[in-house]
């Protein structure tokens, strides 16, 4: 375990007895509601100081809630420094409303409209997309990129379209561990981080893996290219949770990046698990 408290970059909470999420009925045993008293008790084996909330993918008529939800966890338990809520960034230059609703909300740093699920991989390249990421830049917010890597082509060139943006990739890029991919995504991967405004979480990568039977040397590949991508400065810790706990507890994930980082120097160490987070949420610690 570190030998000093983290900072969670990725974290998820959710009551759907007050915010509706659809998605959570066919999601077998996240169904249901995971509070910052469950996410204790299953980190407990690890010094957590601070969380970056992440949304979601509450229905799009929750989003604003969610979003002043979290506020008022946060007003209770100060360890979640910043918010990363969701916004319909696809509906163009009408997402502004939005935004400015968000920015009432002290804690927002970011913002995340999934793209995963997108059937056509070239989604955020769309106008109305494009647009929308434009009316985003003027809030001065980092967008969280959560994608496959089906979509890491894409997610190359809209980068390159908005040099002054703060974008953050989730999950590494969801590689295809299932599938044995490592190719494209891994030279993709190294082509994203040439451009220098995309910070990786390192995150959700046992979730890509064969839940039940994953081993560290699976996907230690993965984490490693993403290591090299982009280097001790541009690379955090993230949990996932509860989302991860598919496949690994959260100490377990813990325990798995320890293994794979292992002869990181202690001032890169802190990086991934500090300072990076620090840096690109802005966070107040």
């Amino acid at each position: 375990m570190p030998s000093f408290p983290i900072i969670d970059s990725h974290l998820h909470i959710w009551r759907p007895d007050l915010i509706d999420i659809s998605w959570l009925n066919s999601a077998g045993k996240l169904n249901r509601g995971f509070t910052l008293q469950d996410f204790d008790e299953a980190s407990a084996a690890v010094e957590v100081e601070a969380m970056v909330f992440v949304e979601c993918d509450v229905d799009e008529t929750a989003t604003l809630a969610e979003a002043r939800w979290v506020a008022d966890v946060a007003r209770q338990d100060h360890r979640i420094r910043a918010i990363v809520a969701q916004a319909p960034i696809h509906k163009g230059d009408a997402v502004r409303g939005h935004l400015e609703k968000l920015r009432d909300i002290a804690l927002m740093r970011g913002v995340r409209r999934l793209l995963q699920q997108e059937a056509d991989a070239d989604f955020a390249l769309r106008p109305d997309f494009i647009d929308g990421l434009k009316a985003l830049s003027e809030f001065g917010w980092s967008f969280d990129i959560c994608i496959t890597y089906r979509q890491m082509e894409s997610t190359i060139k809209l980068v390159r379209r908005f040099p002054e943006m703060r974008f953050v990739l989730d999950h590494i890029g969801k590689p295809g561990i299932r599938e044995h991919r490592f190719q494209p995504w891994a030279d993709q991967m190294k082509e994203l981080a040439r451009s220098g405004n995309v910070v990786c979480k390192l995150s959700g990568v046992a979730t890509e893996a064969e839940h039940a039977h994953w081993t560290v040397s699976d996907i230690e590949p993965f984490m490693t290219t993403a290591l090299e991508a982009f280097g001790t400065k541009r690379l955090m810790f993230a949990g996932d949770w509860p989302v991860a706990t598919n496949a690994v507890s959260y100490v377990g994930w813990v325990q798995a990046v320890d293994e794979v980082m292992s002869k990181l120097s202690g001032s890169e160490l802190r990086a991934l698990y500090r300072d990076n987070a620090i840096e690109t949420y802005k966070l107040n610690v």
